[in-house]
């Protein structure tokens, strides 16, 4: 399977993709954030799905690049790009690939900053090649393993959080993810594209890059959950009497008439 996740926040956009491929019994890794640099300017798409879509979706969108000899300089323009490729990959390989039992089930997240937009932006591609944008109110796109890294970002991250706090969170997210599922797992490749340089930067993590931060965090949940509040739970845990407890409340009612 899959993680990959985009955070778009006022300070500039994070992605973040696991390497982890599980086939059968056997695991390898292999990149799915992949870099373009587009005249001066840099953008990247995180994938999930079947890898021979993935790869020939790709290689035509760098051939469509070349060939055009044109420089876009919007980022939707390039979404456009991409979802017009998909779609040719979908006429040439959806007929084969339904007959063996797959689905075209590639989703991608495409991040940026072109020259004509005014910061660095998000995208989600469908299987179908159509688009939306990330937005102000729902700030982050994910696509693979979706269920166990939502609770943190929903909870936390709004369009405001400051860029560190982002990244921060995007891994967190995929560290609650990789606890609980085998196929989605170091190291991790990440890309920042501050709304100051409108530059991207990438970078590989393994597991010992990461360790002290993963431990930081779990010893931190056992300290807050130590300190819960949690009178509510002494009847349920027979630290008082649960009768005499229901006595007063009956005798606080009674007073109260």
């Amino acid at each position: 399977m899959t993680f990959c996740i985009g955070i778009q926040v006022r300070e500039g956009i994070i992605a973040l993709a696991d390497t982890r491929i599980v086939r059968g019994s056997e695991q390898v890794n292999k990149q799915k954030l992949a870099a373009f640099q587009h005249g001066n300017s840099a953008l990247f798409t995180m994938t999930s799905g079947l890898r021979s879509v993935r790869d020939k979706t790709l290689v035509y969108v760098e051939e469509s690049l070349r060939g055009s000899g044109e420089t876009q300089d919007r980022l939707y323009q390039f979404a456009n790009l991409f979802g017009q490729q998909l779609r040719r990959v979908k006429e040439e390989d959806g007929p084969s690939l339904a007959t063996t039992g797959h689905s075209f089930n590639l989703h991608a997240i495409i991040g940026g900053c072109l020259p004509a937009d005014q910061r660095p932006q998000l995208f989600y591609v469908y299987p179908e090649g159509n688009w939306v944008e990330c937005a102000i109110d729902s700030p982050y796109f994910m696509i693979g393993r979706t269920y166990y890294g939502k609770p943190i970002l929903d909870r936390l991250l709004t369009f405001e959080t400051p860029l560190r706090d982002a990244l921060a969170l995007a891994f967190l997210a995929f560290d609650a993810t990789r606890a609980s599922v085998t196929d989605v797992g170091y190291p991790i490749d990440v890309a920042v594209i501050s709304t100051h340089s409108r530059q991207a930067v990438y970078q590989r993590l393994s597991t010992s890059d990461l360790a002290e931060t993963s431990d930081r965090w779990v010893q931190g949940l056992q300290s807050v959950v130590a300190g819960l509040p949690m009178q509510w739970a002494d009847p349920l845990l027979g630290t008082t009497n649960p009768l005499t407890t229901t006595d007063q409340t009956l005798q606080d009612q009674t007073q109260s008439l």
